[in-house]
């Protein structure tokens, strides 16, 4: 999925007061040859420019060479470079010796390639979790600075050396709107994150929010899973790996615990225990109810777990001749989950027989005045209620659905199996 935030320019942002100026990407500059006077005096190759987080936009500060084989490093000021060529980038000869004196960190500098290149990038705007493919640079009237992030995948293809093949159009975000937590954080994390507010953070999609606490740092991931709502948060733990699964329980008050757990389907305790340690999971069952606490042991003491204990009774049926505009209307007023109704179950009668399924984007697209019957799909793939964990995982890796209805022996619906508590886990 590309994002597409609304900073995004087709022509980058470009400081004020600039007449004359070139755009280059961070990747085009990796492995240049530094050259004193002539190009066949090379003294190393480019890996890393060094700038200082200056406000607006970072300006540079400088080149890093790494030699290797256990020489020192090299740090050219960027007052020192003469010019940047294709083939090239000419700097000043060192003073008072033959090479520039080693990189010594300083505050408030960062290193693009050690510290953004590759890393991960919460989009506000987009609501996605992305990733830096590139740093896109300006340079004019003697400022040389960081003017934006790429996140498209021509910048991945230039960050791999496939530049010369063209994806799609470079996803420029400012850097206004990007910026490290600080300086440390971008050296001990593998993220940066937009200057974002917390409401609109609280927004962003569990799943998202997932990948950015398996990113966190524990304190930090503390605080963050804190501050959600306990349906978000639930939502939000359900998503997340089983590390930070573990994580987030060692650090949950009872009653916080308590709450959050009473957001979760039964499949989705049994997930949750399932990964946790022994005094964890026990500490967890006991602040569920009995008869919740008898249908997660029953999940996790049985291999062969079947599809009545592990179903949803979260589902929409609709009768056969009922009109589209009538079920738009009626799931309107339903207050059920959007993932609850990825489908519409078709019934004949009332004591629900299956006659068919309507996807929600078919109901959505179809005029009014027809019926259910005009547009549903017929037959329909069910899973009986004893059909095991097994025989359901096969269902879903064949059929790809969302969702698939149980049904006993007279074709009635008796609820509804998500993937995602069937095959989270599976590998």
């Amino acid at each position: 999925m590309t994002v597409s935030p609304p900073n995004k320019l087709t022509r980058p942002d470009r400081p004020r007061g600039v007449d004359s100026f070139r755009f280059f990407y961070f990747s085009e500059f990796v492995n240049r040859p530094i050259c004193i006077g002539k190009i066949n005096n090379r003294i190393g190759r480019l890996n890393d420019l060094v700038f200082t987080l200056t406000e607006p936009f970072p300006e540079v500060a400088g080149i890093y060479i790494e030699h290797g084989w256990g020489k020192p490093t090299e740090f050219i000021p960027w007052e020192k470079v003469i010019r940047i060529e294709e083939d090239a980038i000419f700097v000043e000869p060192p003073e008072g010796g033959k090479t520039y004196p080693p990189f010594v960190d300083q505050p408030g500098w960062i290193l693009l390639d050690k510290h953004l290149m590759g890393r991960t990038v919460l989009d506000m705007y987009g609501r996605r979790c992305e990733v830096v493919n590139d740093i896109h640079l300006f340079e004019g009237e003697g400022h040389f600075l960081l003017v934006h992030v790429d996140i498209s995948m021509s910048g991945f293809l230039r960050r791999v050396g496939l530049g010369r093949l063209r994806w799609i159009k470079d996803n420029l975000i400012s850097w206004k709107y990007v910026q490290p937590f600080s300086v440390e954080d971008a050296v001990s994390t593998d993220k940066v994150t937009l200057s974002i507010t917390r409401k609109q953070l609280l927004e962003l999609p569990s799943e998202d929010l997932a990948d950015v606490l398996e990113e966190l740092p524990g304190e930090e991931q503390h605080a963050l899973f804190s501050a959600l709502d306990s349906e978000k948060a639930a939502e939000t733990l359900i998503e997340a790996e089983p590390r930070a699964q573990r994580q987030i329980i060692a650090k949950l008050r009872e009653e916080r615990a308590r709450t959050i757990l009473s957001e979760m389907s039964i499949p989705q305790l049994a997930n949750l225990f399932a990964v946790l340690p022994h005094n964890h999971k026990t500490d967890l069952m006991g602040l569920l109810n009995k008869e919740q606490a008898e249908q997660v042991h029953t999940i996790l003491s049985k291999r062969d777990v079947m599809a009545l204990n592990i179903m949803s009774s979260d589902y929409m049926v609709v009768l056969q001749n009922e009109k589209v505009g009538e079920v738009l209307e009626k799931i309107k007023h339903s207050g059920l989950e959007p993932k609850n109704i990825s489908y519409l179950y078709v019934v004949k009668d009332q004591v629900r027989t299956l006659v068919g399924v309507v996807d929600l984007r078919e109901l959505a697209l179809a005029a009014d005045h027809l019926t259910i019957a005009d547009i549903m799909t017929s037959p329909v793939v069910t899973a009986e209620e004893n059909d095991i964990q097994e025989d359901l995982v096969v269902m879903f890796e064949k059929y790809h659905y969302r969702m698939i209805p149980v049904v006993d022996r007279d074709d009635r619906v008796l609820g509804i199996i998500h993937y995602n508590d069937v095959m989270k886990g599976v590998e």
